[in-house]
């Protein structure tokens, strides 16, 4: 069962995933890349009201979309929205999605606090580690928790997941501290319900990759690569060690005398001086016995083959991974056309990847804020708290995160213009999956900036005209 197969070695997983990220550069560049690649700099709400629905003006429409978006910059910008306000809400979506590679799954706790001068909203942000999620103990000995399963009422607890007969997930159990931690004096849990009775807002949120039905928990993204990863740090340091090995200068001493009557290296006559010792030094010259002779080792071991080696591992951890080894390795050498593919593929899993971050963090958090927000009336949403239909029309959203990398720009600007030409894409998902941008704001800004231009040039026309008839004017009267 997932039960079995899972549960019991995600503490091992856990561990071994974090070695490699520490010391393995392949391990380290796939989860910095995924990272860098689906969330980057953050990734940014653009409010989609279903205004038709709502029998709404798409003016008005786009009005309540530009206030909705300001109000929760207002939230989202500052570390107010951080429990322990340290990050803002871009970065904590970065140490979500990475801690959920890395760990297998995250957990993000939504609080209520005191609303400050500056952040009217009570709503704040807190991540707890995968490893905080545990079934609880009568006992712990030398902090360490061994049981992953356990009950709590009638209820199941798979790894700190509670959940009720017919396996709907209810509660969740989370300790106040780590597994094998020297800090922890008292060890505890608590016991949160996945949503509240009062409001039916989420209360945790889980971030993780399902794989089996009847799944509680997440499995690392390094997972399936763990032993290859392994194998390719022992191959790397061997082959380092050879490498330093190959820079000592090692020589030995042939000599005639017998070795059972002088000690090595001593060759004075009395045993008492080593004067005569020989010894390596710039410009040393070496004084021998008759019959003795200096022979150097020269050691060769193969490493040509190693460049290869890695290439071929990268290949198939980024085959497990879904990340081309062009990408996983940034060396684009081939041809375009290639490189271009082995982008596109990583792009496919990065949109995937992107969709799960955006419906299990963004679109949660961003629902449970505009309750809120609405609910305090700084957003005024008509039939919000009575009609789940109408809720779902006000709390519709597009997030969007860094664009699909171009190799050349030129050429794939033609091809977008092509697809366009043609009905195949619309410009807004062009601007949006190539630059990252809104193209109706782009559409707007450029009318602002041509009307500028319309402006400044025929001024500075005529500024330079009436500097060449004044120096007109002065030649003529030098003349």
């Amino acid at each position: 069962s997932a039960d079995e197969d899972i549960h019991e070695h995600l503490d091992t997983l856990r561990q071994r995933s974090r070695d490699l990220y520490s010391g393995v550069p392949l391990a380290t560049a796939a989860l910095k890349k995924m990272r860098t690649a689906v969330v980057g700099q953050g990734l940014k709400l653009t409010s989609q009201v279903v205004f038709r629905f709502l029998k709404m003006d798409e003016e008005r429409a786009r009005e309540l979309e530009a206030q909705i978006e300001r109000e929760f910059r207002l939230f989202t910008d500052s570390p107010d929205c951080d429990a322990e306000r340290i990050d803002n809400f871009e970065e904590l979506q970065q140490l979500a999605f990475f801690n959920w590679l890395m760990s297998g799954d995250v957990f993000v706790l939504l609080k209520r606090r005191k609303p400050t001068r500056f952040n009217p909203y009570s709503l704040c942000i807190q991540l707890v580690e995968a490893d905080r999620i545990s079934t609880p103990l009568s006992s712990v000995a030398n902090g360490l928790f061994s049981a992953t399963e356990g009950k709590c009422g009638d209820n199941a607890v798979h790894d700190g997941v509670e959940v009720d007969a017919s396996g709907r997930v209810v509660a969740y159990h989370i300790c106040n501290g780590y597994p094998y931690s020297s800090m922890l004096t008292d060890i505890k849990w608590v016991r949160v319900e996945a949503f509240s009775q009062k409001t039916g807002l989420p209360n945790v949120l889980q971030l993780m990759d399902s794989e089996r039905p009847d799944q509680y928990r997440g499995v690392s993204y390094l997972a399936p690569v763990i032993e290859m990863l392994l194998q390719n740090r022992r191959y790397t340091e061997s082959e380092l060690t050879a490498a330093i090995i190959q820079t000592y200068f090692t020589g030995w001493l042939e000599t005639e005398t017998d070795s059972t009557d002088m000690p090595m290296f001593d060759h004075s006559d009395d045993g008492d001086s080593d004067e005569d010792e020989p010894e390596m030094a710039p410009g040393n010259i070496v004084k021998l016995k008759k019959g003795d002779k200096i022979v150097f080792g020269n050691p060769n071991i193969p490493t040509a083959g190693y460049e290869t080696f890695n290439k071929s591992i990268s290949k198939q951890i980024g085959a497990a991974l879904e990340m081309p080894h062009e990408v996983l390795l940034k060396e684009f050498t081939a041809s375009y056309s290639a490189s271009k593919g082995a982008l596109e593929e990583a792009w496919e899993a990065i949109k995937m990847r992107r969709s799960w971050v955006n419906n299990d963090f963004n679109q949660p958090i961003y629902e449970t804020w505009l309750a809120e927000a609405v609910a305090l009336g700084r957003i005024r949403a008509p039939g919000f708290f009575d009609d789940p239909l109408i809720r779902a029309a006000w709390c519709g959203a597009r997030w969007d995160g860094p664009a699909l990398t171009q190799l050349d720009p030129k050429k794939e600007a033609e091809s977008n213009a092509m697809l366009v030409q043609h009905g195949w894409k619309t410009n807004e998902q062009i601007t949006r999956e190539y630059y990252g941008e809104n193209w109706e704001d782009n559409m707007s800004a450029l009318a602002v900036e041509n009307e500028l231009i319309k402006k400044i040039i025929p001024a500075q026309t005529n500024s330079i005209a009436d500097d060449d008839e004044e120096g007109d004017e002065e030649n003529a009267d030098e003349e």
